[in-house]
């Protein structure tokens, strides 16, 4: 059986267009040989950088992808026409969109609905276009992959889509992600002009993130905990502006720190240098960065909405999103509290080790077979 994999959304560049769903298509495409050898995989793909795993072949786009009209018009006009010539059995589009031309069995990843459930933190030609190609996709396909219970139970309600179509598949954690040695996470601490004492965000700099109000609960424990910093890290996505004003306005320049965009290489040495980790998103399809700390041995605090408690399950303290004092209260517990930081970052190992990349391409290769009515491993 040949299954296509629509990864034309793959970029590895250090952007904000490099997140979690990036790492969500780059993982799928380096375990899904071992996971089920015996399918044949094309990844249709424009970025040069990427290095494809023994057993999958790619076939490069036949002109940029980097932008979205670029990517758009080659998933709409061209890839029917590629796919069709490939001899495909199966097309997973890896992220919302399928080819409306294309008449092969597909299966659908929808990573999170947020632009329909946040729609004014969207660009307008952005939502509509997600709006109605999202809903288009997942009536057509075949069967849907959410990245967590939440995400499928919003994909069933908002589309309307019987159970047994929408599945549910969690991201995993990458193996390089864990506990390093103290003294090497030190020189790299220092190497960086970091604190000793910081909490850490990381991810896309963008509304659902909940930035300004870690940054509100942070300044309600900074007089009584000086020596802490908070260090804002990720590459700035869209309607950041209010996050940068937020700092100047409550005088806080010398202790919220924005280093930027971090590499996937460096995110572990991040991680293990942070006192804790806070992740209050008001919204998330799954929720990477958490269970990246969580992998770390860092005690995190995400907020109790959408797919973070699945993901933080017991082994992290979780706070309604909208609640300022108690986000700031959860941080001040964490951060004056040796025995409960140790105590949460051991559960979060634990924890950690439940999700694995290996787990997510062996249940997508199961839900290729399904759909071709193949026997699954």
């Amino acid at each position: 059986m040949h299954v296509g994999l629509n990864a034309s959304l793959l970029s590895l560049g250090e952007t904000y267009r490099s997140a979690g769903i990036h790492w969500y298509i780059y993982h799928l495409l380096q375990r899904l040989p071992d996971a089920d050898p015996g399918l044949q995989y094309t990844a249709f793909l424009h970025e040069r950088r990427f290095r494809p795993p023994a057993g999958l072949r790619v076939s490069p786009t036949t002109w940029p992808t980097d932008t979205p009209y670029r990517r758009i018009a080659w998933e709409q006009l061209v890839a029917p026409f590629v796919f069709r010539r490939e001899r495909l059995d199966v097309v997973h589009a890896m992220a919302f969109v399928s080819p409306i031309l294309s008449r092969l069995p597909a299966v659908v990843t929808v990573l999170d609905l947020s632009f329909a459930k946040f729609p004014h933190t969207f660009r307008a030609a952005n939502r509509l276009y997600l709006q109605w190609m999202t809903r288009w996709a997942v009536h057509r396909a075949r069967q849907v992959i959410a990245i967590s219970e939440h995400t499928r139970q919003d994909v069933i309600s908002q589309f309307g889509l019987p159970q047994d179509r929408v599945k549910t598949v969690y991201c995993g954690v990458d193996a390089s992600l864990r506990p390093l040695p103290r003294a090497r996470v030190d020189a790299f601490r220092q190497k960086k002009g970091l604190p000793e004492r910081f909490i850490l965000f990381l991810g896309t700099i963008q509304p659902r993130k909940n930035v300004v109000r870690l940054i509100d609960a942070f300044a309600r424990l900074a007089r009584d905990l000086p020596d802490v910093h908070l260090v804002i890290a990720g590459g700035k996505g869209w309607f950041f502006a209010p996050v940068f004003a937020r700092v100047q306005e409550l005088g806080l320049t010398s202790r919220v720190h924005f280093p930027g965009y971090v590499p996937e290489g460096e995110k572990r040495w991040w991680y293990n240098a942070a006192t804790c980790f806070c992740f209050p998103s008001t919204y998330e399809g799954f929720g990477l960065p958490p269970l990246e700390a969580m992998a770390c041995g860092r005690a995190v605090i995400t907020s109790n909405a959408s797919s973070l408690p699945e993901v933080v399950g017991g082994a992290g303290l979780t706070v309604p999103p909208g609640d300022t004092p108690a986000l700031s209260d959860a941080l001040h517990d964490v951060l004056e509290n040796d025995a409960l930081r140790e105590e949460l970052g051991e559960k979060a190992k634990l924890r950690a080790r439940r999700f694995t990349w290996e787990k997510t391409a062996r249940q997508t290769a199961n839900i290729y077979r399904l759909v071709a009515g193949r026997r699954a491993n």
